[in-house]
């Protein structure tokens, strides 16, 4: 890609932009940085490259069919040391801490999402748009989108849910304030929810496709079932019960996840998730962007559909647009709060690469019960 035309005029988490470019490779990335039309125009000509060749169809039932044992054997390959917290949700999410001073912790949240994004995939030697273990070893938002949703058991824990929701005994049923993440993974992002939330109201609930991860989250030491309920779920499954009732959520959490599932599935999954929510209540998502690094870096034969991919390990990702995103979420009734795009400039300093990221962030709401 060339060289932005303009440097960044916002400054990185507090960090001074350097404008000689021989002093670039001492800093890791900056945010909101403009793309030139040259750049716009290269990064169209290479996703047009890369989905000219389809994978063939009997290739992609097999991944579908076969998903969750992707997932199973990332996790079971990697358990929980792939992963670090997402103190970051907190300045970006305060929906998930509404009781949090604005400063506590303010400048190692800062410090923790600079580091973190910055080392995200694509700053070590990817191939065919998926990283080595060893590079993935050292990302953290990548794959921590957790699981796609595909078909599963249920657990005990689903079926105890739909016998009881109807009379009220169901777990977090006594909370005031309750949230539910999709795609938990190991943990990395319910355990900082339960750690920065001290509100004596708060359930947590996450759930994950894998069982390998729902268990890695179960047996961690923080684990705390008085106020966290973690359970496999199969979203696109509409028989797959949930263990709370609709219009019982303040917060849903998608972190990664939606990109991982199939496009045509999707805005089934954004309605079910709608109806959880209380009125007033609010889905909080952080997404793959369209011609993000990751999806410039996949080659020939790696594309499933329009801008849809399968990584080298099996596992799937989609990359979307701000007006995608916007029509599934306000088809399934909700308002939006927040739709915008983060673009980052990041820089492998060791290999001396610049990078560009490109994130969304969303946040629609269900509209207030009428008075």
């Amino acid at each position: 890609m060339a060289a932005p035309r303009e440097a960044p005029q916002r400054r990185p988490f507090g960090r001074r932009f350097l404008t000689d470019p021989a002093r670039l490779f001492q800093h890791n990335a900056w945010d909101n940085v403009e793309w030139s039309e040259e750049q716009e125009a290269s990064a169209k000509s290479k996703v047009q490259e890369n989905s000219s060749q389809l994978l063939p169809q009997d290739k992609q039932e097999e991944y579908e069919v076969n998903a969750k044992r992707y997932w199973d054997d990332f996790y079971k390959i990697h358990e929980n040391g792939f992963f670090k917290d997402r103190h970051w949700l907190f300045t970006e999410f305060p929906e998930l801490a509404p009781n949090r001073k604005p400063s506590q912790n303010e400048d190692s949240v800062h410090e923790f999402s600079y580091k973190e994004e910055s080392n995200n995939e694509g700053l070590g030697s990817c191939e065919n748009g998926h990283c080595t273990l060893e590079t993935r070893a050292e990302n953290q938002l990548n794959l921590v989108k957790s699981t796609p949703t595909f078909c599963t058991e249920e657990l005990a824990p689903q079926k105890y849910s739909e016998l009881n929701q109807s009379y009220g005994d169901y777990p977090g049923s006594s909370a005031s304030y309750r949230i539910l993440e999709v795609g938990c993974g190991a943990g990395n992002t319910v355990f900082p929810i339960l750690q920065t939330n001290n509100d004596p109201g708060l359930f947590v609930y996450c759930c994950d496709f894998s069982t390998t991860a729902v268990d890695l989250v179960q047996n961690n030491a923080e684990y705390d079932s008085s106020r966290c309920f973690a359970f496999v779920h199969d979203l696109c499954n509409d028989q797959s019960p949930f263990p709370m009732p609709d219009e019982s959520l303040d917060v849903v959490i998608l972190i990664f996840v939606l990109s991982a599932i199939l496009p045509e599935k999707m805005q089934c999954i954004v309605n079910r998730l709608s109806r959880l929510l209380k009125p007033g209540g609010m889905i909080l998502l952080r997404d793959y962007g369209r011609y993000d690094l990751a999806q410039l870096r996949f080659k020939k034969g790696q594309c499933l559909s329009d801008n849809f991919y399968v990584r080298g390990d099996g596992t799937r990702v989609y990359f979307f647009t701000q007006d995608e995103l916007d029509d599934l979420f306000t088809r399934a009734g909700l308002e939006k709060i927040q739709n915008l795009v983060d673009r980052r400039l990041q820089v492998n300093r060791g290999k001396q690469m610049t990078m560009y990221r490109v994130w969304i962030q969303c946040k629609y709401q269900k509209p207030a019960a009428p008075q």
